[in-house]
């Protein structure tokens, strides 16, 4: 699966590993077309990897991913590459040359997970998979269902030769320190961007004191502490003190809808927002919950899913936005200052901890490199007809999951179709 490249004509190249990536990838495969997938990450599943449950059946990433693995594993036409990044794209439809730097992982496919690595590694790293909230081992397994299942060393902390600690103790000559970086020289007919997105940074909005406020967290924090395999192993606790939840406060719009940070709606806050929620009341039943909102967009199929929530008496919809946060330096809780927009009156309410709904930054934002393909005022890709550059999920625009299989399908339908102009 993982090996092999070269000229390959008549090839699709999908950019990026999550679900939208995974479906377009998949459903190209499936019909009889040869496709490269190649992801940043050490590991596939994106996103959607990270989260608790999503929607719309509320169910945890391993109900789809699996399924999604499993059939890679059994489709001869699709290879797929991780810790691997489009450099450079040049040429017409029908007719790409792509460069793709892959970065070393320093574990090879011998690896059989069998953790021995991480037992006698000596050095500590911040968890990205648990943005910073743990620490894990310069050798370590991306998640509990990472895919491939391989242990990965980040070469930023490793001390290589001067330790060789895990090379020492590995029975299946699985690790090389050795390993350099190398670049892939492919021709493609075709290309589907699938890159995703990345949370909003909160510490650019200072009013809101993430980063200062170690009781203020992001909605993906919220998701990995109530995730079984998160930092506290699916129990919601307040990361200053450990303590266990009695008053939260959710902020929508955190940096969305703002000209001064994302100046558009990233459609799926208020829904997650209403998902972490029920989390919290399913956890602590007495708990209050306040969701502080500019508007609540809760389409289609997912409005019952509003009147539900809306429905429990320890939780509070109230419409305002939030100005200010602040802490209490002996306490550490927080105090959310909002104006009530439907009575006018100034609120200051004291929680344990506030939440922030921060949107969906497309990951093309801030891209220097020359990728020839075409980006709106938001960074997001547009689309082009005429070209063989499609994309799918966020990084065409703000989607929840079902959305992002969806184009995912029409993406691979477009890459299909410029193969057939040929």
């Amino acid at each position: 699966m993982t090996s092999g490249t070269g000229p390959v004509s008549g090839t699709i190249l999908v950019v990026g590993g999550g679900i939208s990536g995974l479906t377009a990838a998949l459903e190209a495969a499936e019909v009889g077309y040869d496709v490269i997938l190649v992801d940043k990450n050490p590991y596939l599943g994106g996103r959607v990897a990270q989260l608790n449950k999503y929607f719309p059946k509320l169910c945890p990433p391993t109900c789809g991913l699996e399924i999604n693995f499993k059939r890679i594993k059994t489709n001869p036409r699709l290879k797929f590459y991780t810790l691997a990044e489009v450099e450079k794209v040049s040429g017409s439809p029908g007719n790409y040359d792509v460069s793709v730097k892959i970065t070393p992982r320093y574990v090879n496919e011998k690896c059989v997970a069998c953790n021995a690595c991480t037992e006698v590694c000596p050095v500590t790293r911040e968890n990205d998979f648990n943005f910073g909230m743990d620490m894990n081992k310069a050798a370590y397994k991306p998640h509990d269902m990472a895919f491939p299942m391989q242990y990965v060393i980040d070469g930023k902390v490793c001390q290589k030769a001067s330790c060789a600690k895990c090379v020492e103790v590995c029975k299946y000559d699985a690790i090389d320190l050795k390993m350099e970086p190398k670049t892939l020289e492919l021709k493609v007919g075709s290309i589907v961007w699938a890159t995703g997105w990345n949370p909003y940074d909160a510490a650019k909005m200072d009013n809101l004191g993430f980063g200062k406020y170690k009781n203020v967290i992001t909605n993906m924090m919220m998701e990995r502490l109530a995730a079984p395999n998160g930092p506290t192993a699916g129990k919601i606790l307040r990361p200053s003190d450990g303590k266990e939840i009695q008053k939260i406060a959710f902020v929508q719009c955190a940096g969305s809808r703002d000209e001064n940070h994302l100046p558009y709606c990233s459609y799926i806050c208020c829904l997650a927002s209403l998902k972490q929620a029920t989390y919290v009341a399913e956890q602590y039943p007495e708990a209050k919950i306040s969701i502080y909102y500019i508007d609540i967009r809760t389409p289609g199929r997912y409005e019952n899913f509003y009147r539900k929530v809306a429905a429990n008496p320890n939780i509070s919809l109230i419409k305002g936005k939030v100005a200010q946060i602040e802490e209490d330096p002996a306490t550490k809780d927080v105090t959310v200052v909002v104006e009530n927009t439907a009575t006018g009156a100034k609120v200051r309410e004291k929680v344990d901890m506030a939440v922030l709904a921060t949107g969906m930054q497309p990951v093309m934002a801030g891209t220097n490199i020359s990728l020839n393909v075409p980006l709106n005022e938001s960074s997001f890709v547009l689309a082009d007809p005429q070209s063989g550059i499609s994309a799918c999920g966020c990084a065409k625009e703000p989607l929840d999951v079902v959305s992002c299989a969806e184009t995912a399908t029409g993406a691979a339908m477009k890459a299909i179709q410029t193969l057939v102009r040929r």
